[in-house]
């Protein structure tokens, strides 16, 4: 029997409640398609930061690496410096990893309502491809006599020819398994240097592609069109920045960012992949049973499917819309239901 090992990170807040709510669901899909999972629950985030100075311990990397992928809830609390968990944890695994993608699906889930008017399923399935390594995140700059009236501070975005191709080629791959259709969401026309290299780049990737039709867009026009015109969009691939932006937008337009999954992706496999949902740690909900678990459980079909598992992690996915459709909704979706309840309707559905 097949035998897959995942890392249980739940992280900070709602993390705690929604990743063994996660397991669960990948467990419950293992014992039907007939594979078997080991997971070990690993305490790292800001609680670990408060108890021992620092997100996760010195062999932390290391012992992550021993697994085939790591579910991961979401970091942060309210004690903690917010600059920290993105520098000292996400970004941290992501680099060390080589997850240089980043992919966020978005989609209409069944017996939802958009709070676009007049946008349905029809409209609404795209995948928001974000490059995850470099960019405006990599964090290279200063500040100096920043206390002072003259103070003044630098951050420098980082592109590379190398890192734009491959998340490039991955976003084209992507479209031609879908409706093979690329958007490249861009700035160029005021980041003149580094954005005209990334606009460059997608170009000379785009013309070895010629059955995906391929566009450049704007992010301001963008992200305008993602409000009035969601069906414009297949694969959207865009930087580091934007599409941390551009996908909290597009989990507003399924109707709560609670419903998003994602995966931090090393397509090499030469390291393990981290699937997380889209939204932050909640400290102002953890520990009440109100947290939505849907968007975990997306993150662990994504997980799944990564790993090979295609028919347990579309499995998952009728189990969501199962779910969504019966009206067992938590309660920014207008519904009543908590993270226990979805979760044993979502084991119910799976099985």
């Amino acid at each position: 029997m097949k035998t897959y090992k995942i890392a249980a990170v739940n992280g900070d807040g709602v993390g705690h409640e929604i990743v063994p709510a996660g397991m669960q669901i990948i467990e419950a899909a293992a014992k039907k398609h007939g594979f078997k999972v080991e997971s070990e629950t690993l305490l790292y985030g800001a609680g670990h930061y408060l108890k021992h100075g620092a997100f996760l311990p010195d062999d932390g990397l290391e012992k992550l690496q021993e697994f085939d992928a790591v579910l991961f809830g979401a970091v942060g609390l309210p004690e903690v410096d917010d600059r920290l968990p993105f520098k000292d944890f996400t970004n941290l695994v992501r680099t060390a990893f080589k997850q240089y993608v980043n992919y966020r699906p978005v989609k209409l889930f069944d017996g939802l309502k958009s709070p676009l008017r007049n946008k349905g399923q029809e409209d609404i399935d795209f995948v928001i491809i974000r490059e995850n390594n470099e960019g405006e995140f990599v964090q290279s700059g200063r500040t100096m006599y920043g206390d002072t009236p003259e103070g003044f501070a630098i951050d420098t975005n980082i592109f590379t020819k190398v890192g734009t191709r491959r998340i490039a080629k991955y976003a084209f791959e992507l479209a031609r398994k879908r409706r093979k259709h690329v958007t490249n969401v861009t700035k160029s026309n005021t980041m003149i240097h580094t954005l005209t290299l990334w606009d460059n780049t997608i170009e000379e990737v785009a013309a070895d592609y010629p059955d995906v039709e391929y566009r450049k867009m704007y992010i301001d026009a963008a992200s305008a069109n993602f409000v009035l015109h969601p069906e414009y969009f297949d694969v959207v691939l865009t930087t580091n920045m934007l599409g941390d932006i551009l996908s909290d937008l597009g989990g507003a337009i399924m109707g709560s960012l609670g419903l998003g999954g994602s995966g931090n992706i090393c397509p090499e496999r030469n390291f393990p992949s981290m699937f997380e949902p889209i939204h932050g740690s909640a400290p102002d909900i953890m520990g009440q049973n109100k947290a939505n678990p849907i968007g975990q459980f997306w993150s662990a079909a994504l997980l799944l499917d990564h790993l090979g598992e295609k028919e347990a992690a579309a499995d998952i996915m009728k189990a969501i819309n199962k779910v969504t459709a019966s009206g067992t909704l938590t309660a920014e979706l207008g519904g009543t239901a908590t993270t226990t309840e979805i979760t044993a309707a979502a084991l119910t559905a799976l099985a």
